[in-house]
Order: C-alpha cells, then sequence, then structure tokens
C-alpha cells in the first residue's frame, strides 16, 4: 500500500478544473502492469510469474475470509458513525497504518471504497487480492506516479468511491504521517477517518513497518477516531497543523485498540 505526497498544488488546481467528460482512467494499463500478467498477455512473462500472479491474490484473499470467519471483531469509536454514513450514501477517506493493512479490507467489504497500491509487483498482488473483496484499486506511489495516483483517487471520489489512504506509505517512517492524505481531503471536502485495529492474538514479522498478522480465533477490535475536516482553503500552517492532528487521532485508536484486547489472556505477538 502507499501513500498520496503529489506535487499537491498543480494536482488541486488541476482536479478543480477538469471536466467530467475528461476525468483519467482508474487503472490505466502499464508496460510494467503487462510484464506482470496484467493487461494484455505480452507472450514473454515467465510461467512462473503468470502462476505467482494468478495464485498468490487467491491465496491472501482465501486467507483473509478465514479470518473474517473466525475472528471475534468488535468495532468502538467513531466506527458506528462511518458505517452510518456508508450506509446513508456518504463518501469519506479512511486512514489507517501500513502495518495494520491485512484486516482493513474486512470493515470496507460491500461499500464503495478505492486505494491506491504501488505500480510494483507486490502492489500488482495487492491489487488483485482487494478487488476480489469488491475495493478499487488505482496504481502509483509516493516515489513514482504519485501525482497520477492523486489525480485518479480524486477521480475515484468523483465517481462515488470513498478513499482508503495509508499515510506513512509505502516505506514510513512507521507512524508518520505524510501531507497528501490532508491534501486528498483540501481537494475532495471529504471528512477523514483515523482507525486502527489490535488483535488478541497475532504475528508482527520483521519488516519496516512491523506489519501485524492476527491468527484464526482471535479477538479483534477496530476503533475509529472522530472525523477531521480539512477547510478548501487551507494554507500551509494549517495543512501541517491538520496532519499532525491526524497523526495523533491514528495513534490513540491503536492504542485505544490495544488496551481493548490487552483484557484477553490469549494476547500472544510472535515474530517472525
Amino acid at each position: 500500500m502507499t501513500s498520496v505526497e503529489p506535487d499537491t498544488r498543480h494536482s488541486l488546481e488541476r482536479s478543480r478544473s477538469q471536466s467530467e467528460g475528461q476525468r483519467p482512467a482508474v487503472a490505466p494499463s502499464s508496460p510494467a502492469r503487462r510484464a506482470l500478467g496484467g493487461g494484455q498477455r505480452t507472450g514473454h512473462t515467465p510461467w512462473h510469474l503468470r502462476l505467482l500472479m494468478w495464485l498468490a491474490p487467491r491465496l491472501l484473499s482465501g486467507a483473509l475470509h478465514v479470518l473474517a470467519k473466525t475472528a471475534r471483531i468488535a468495532y468502538a469509536g467513531s466506527m458506528a458513525e462511518l458505517f452510518e454514513r456508508w450506509r446513508r450514501g456518504e463518501q469519506v477517506i479512511v486512514a489507517f497504518w501500513h502495518n495494520r493493512v491485512v484486516m482493513m479490507p474486512i470493515p470496507a467489504r460491500g461499500h464503495q471504497v478505492c486505494i491506491m497500491n504501488s505500480q510494483s509487483r507486490d502492489g500488482e498482488i495487492a491489487s488483485r487480492a482487494l478487488e476480489r473483496w469488491g475495493i478499487r484499486c488505482v496504481r502509483g506511489s509516493a516515489t513514482r506516479g504519485g501525482v497520477g495516483g492523486f489525480m485518479q483517487l480524486v477521480s475515484a471520489y468523483r465517481d462515488g468511491d470513498s478513499l482508503a489512504v495509508v499515510p506513512d506509505g509505502p516505506r514510513g517512517p512507521r507512524y508518520a504521517v505524510k501531507a497528501g492524505v490532508i491534501h486528498l481531503a483540501r481537494a475532495t471536502g471529504a471528512p477523514i477517518f483515523a482507525v486502527s485495529f489490535a488483535a488478541s492474538r497475532q504475528r508482527q514479522l520483521r519488516s519496516w513497518d512491523r506489519l501485524i498478522i492476527p491468527l484464526p480465533w482471535s479477538r479483534v477490535v477496530y476503533v475509529g477516531g472522530e472525523p477531521l475536516r480539512v477547510p478548501r482553503h487551507a494554507d500551509a500552517d494549517e495543512v501541517e497543523r491538520l496532519r499532525q492532528e491526524l497523526e495523533t487521532r491514528l495513534n490513540a485508536a491503536t492504542q485505544s485498540a490495544e488496551a481493548q484486547v490487552v483484557h484477553d489472556g490469549s494476547r500472544r505477538t510472535p515474530t517472525q
């Protein structure tokens, strides 16, 4: 997963002036994607990569189905308000930490949500897995195609999607919000919900983000923070203040979720 960090001033000007009939495609084909097996076949992709691109998304999606079926899931904080807004057809931005991405498709399923993934092979696998959960994906990153990814998210919002953003992706620093999500909220007018979760039984990888993978039959608690509004005409100082505020709310949601599962005697966090 990746954050949104474009050349914001020019991106916002283009997003506001773009007419309805000139929206960019949400998931354009690219040579890199075709080389990975997406889009048209080139005939040059090694068979083992084609097998990987076919099999990995199915395995990831299947594993998430197992977690969704076996976990004891609870929602706290503003999660009820988030679901109610979705029920009324309202659009929002959901922000969550990179190391919490594994379980985020579960509350989003059944709702019209779009997320940006990197243009790498891992991003392609993640996109295919998420699409099996009904989550729309665009491709971009903070370092490659960031402006294009930002514009695709704005276009997806205009198409009626809520947006999911990982503000410390794709490479960290961990738990540090980048300003792109604030600019995205300013461009769209959507409120930002800071969402996190914790699990009573989990594995934590030795990756840069210390990715959390809940185990089957664990207790999982999702916590949402109060929605954050970004004024259309927020200046640089206001953007920085709101960036810090979102970081505070994400950390508070994480700490609240952790506190609500710590009383479960089966709490374990083995590291791989």
